[in-house]
């Protein structure tokens, strides 16, 4: 079977490379791998007939892909990828918490119980978040409120 793997952009050629012989195990002829982020470009319909340059990123839980692409004709021509596989977005998530923890003047991080409190509140005001203005953070006993 012919396949597309996507990767993150950040891999090396170790990675991709392993990542082939991976496709090889498993019964698949590798004809391209592409970076996550120009695949999400060609996914989401950047090849009909816009020009220009732009950045694609993926941000994803735990790592961050970017591809900046040249869009001339119909054609994208890679100009660079990078990324970062130690951010994403829980790192966004735990300063979050840890910002509420702050605010709510909270000292005591070594409590598992109420670290995982805050966390969970972080991830419910950050989600909030993407269709309000504001949202009430209700932690420890402690309330307060939080804008973009």
């Amino acid at each position: 079977m012919v396949s597309f793997i996507t990767v993150p952009a950040y891999f090396d050629d170790a990675q991709r490379q392993g990542t082939k012989d991976a496709a090889r195990l498993a019964g698949l002829h590798v004809l391209r791998l592409l970076n996550e982020p120009t695949a999400a470009a060609i996914a989401y319909g950047l090849d009909s007939g816009q020009e220009g340059v732009i950045a694609v990123y993926d941000l994803g839980g735990g790592t961050f892909d970017i591809s900046i692409l040249r869009l001339s004709r119909g054609v994208f021509e890679v100009l660079a990828t990078g990324g970062d596989s130690a951010l994403g977005g829980d790192d966004f998530d735990h300063l979050l918490a840890d910002y509420i923890r702050e605010q709510a003047g909270i000292p005591d991080r070594s409590d598992n119980r109420v670290q995982r409190e805050l966390l969970d509140a972080a991830i419910a005001a950050k989600i909030a978040l993407s269709d309000a203005d504001s949202v009430t953070v209700n932690v420890a006993g402690w309330q307060g409120e939080n804008q973009p």
